[in-house]
């Protein structure tokens, strides 16, 4: 296993297994701190924890062996996965989570949809039938919840694209909804403005270019005028991700830039993803893409603070930073940096994975020459 592999194996576990422990074990509640603002977000911050964690884990759950010292620990991290899910929708266990009261569940029963439909196999198929009909009760319970008029949208469409891929009954009308309303929201270059109004921040990569492109892999075929935006939406997506690509420094920082800094490296989600999907801008090396987030995911996960002296995330960017939080944000909130290690789903021997290279910004900085950059056709 290369040297970055194992690091970022050995982060993401650091992250992952106390939520997952603690959940198996029916403890999260009891286990897990809850910093935030606001008391009432103890009420949203569990299912926030397992759904975004899961969002991260579940493409490496998916794929590789369960032989040797890896494949042990993913079967092993499989095992709590599904324990944790168990867990959250039965309603006699003690971390029973909420999918109804308030508006947040929405977007974390999204995101617990979304690593359902990257890891079927091994967080549903493998699931008993009475767990298995508990999470999509769970799952279609969330529908009493209007989502806000941003990019919301898309967490309901999510759930519906996971409850397809079910077999359960599904709202064709929220996922066509979600889908024509950012085709309207498309403003050029690879973004999407979240909502009416363009905001600069990472929402692009937080939810909107992964769970359009992830639905249309699953519902993309349903309707012919969804099947020809597919190809669009391809399209700006592999834009949208080599932009991320250049706002990664020499020094593997970025721009703390708009909302919700405190999921870290999960504003990569999307690079990451595309490289997951193998589907990087020719410009870009995949080795070099590797290297980019390995420098980022070391600048942050490092640095003092970043996590309690249990081994839970703290709100922060750099460190602990509870002023950088927003209103919205608790301890649960912050596993969504979990989505930066998607590429663990590639196997070893993927480009991803071999060698050494730079990224835009070190070549550029050090003297070195890129292709010039231009904008999307479309």
């Amino acid at each position: 296993m290369s040297t970055d592999r194992q690091y970022w194996l050995a982060s993401l576990m650091k992250i992952a297994r106390p939520v997952l422990d603690a959940l198996s074990k029916r403890e999260l509640k009891f286990k897990m701190p809850v910093e935030a603002w606001y008391e009432d977000r103890r009420h949203y911050t569990h299912l926030e924890a397992l759904g975004r964690t899961l969002a991260g884990i579940s493409p490496w759950l998916e794929t590789g062996p369960r032989e040797g010292a890896e494949g042990q620990l993913r079967a092993e991290m499989a095992d709590l996965a599904r324990a944790a899910i168990f867990a959250a929708v039965d309603p006699e266990s003690p971390d029973y989570m909420n999918f109804t009261q308030g508006g947040q569940p929405v977007v974390d029963a999204a995101f617990l949809a979304n690593a359902i439909l990257r890891a079927p196999t091994e967080l549903y198929e493998k699931l008993e039938p009475q767990v298995q009909r508990q999470l999509g009760d769970a799952l279609a319970a969330t529908r009493v919840i209007r989502p806000v008029f941003s990019n919301w949208l898309l967490f309901s469409a999510m759930i519906e694209a996971a409850l397809y891929k079910m077999g359960r009954d599904w709202d064709r009308m929220r996922v066509d909804y979600a889908i024509r309303q950012h085709e309207q929201w498309y403003v050029g270059d690879g973004a999407y403005s979240d909502g009416p109004v363009f905001h600069w921040d990472y929402y692009n990569s937080f939810v909107i270019q992964p769970m359009l492109i992830e639905i249309m892999d699953v519902l993309g075929d349903q309707f012919a005028d969804w099947r020809e935006r597919r190809e669009a939406i391809i399209k700006r997506g592999i834009r949208y991700a080599a932009v991320l690509e250049r706002l990664i420094s020499p020094e593997g920082t970025f721009p703390p830039l708009g909302r919700s800094l405190a999921y870290r490296f999960g504003a990569f989600q999307h690079l990451a993803l595309m490289a997951l999907r193998q589907q990087l801008d020719p410009s870009l090396e995949p080795a070099g893409v590797r290297c980019a987030l390995t420098a980022v995911i070391k600048r942050q996960l490092e640095a003092p603070g970043t996590f309690d002296e249990h081994g839970w995330l703290k709100i922060g960017f750099v460190g602990s930073q509870k002023e950088l939080g927003e209103g919205y944000i608790s301890t649960g909130s912050l596993y969504l940096c979990t989505t930066v290690f998607l590429p663990l789903g590639l196997p070893e021997t993927a480009p991803f994975w071999q060698g050494e290279a730079d990224w835009t910004s070190r070549k550029v900085w050090n003297g070195g020459s890129i292709p010039i950059d231009s904008a999307i056709a479309d």
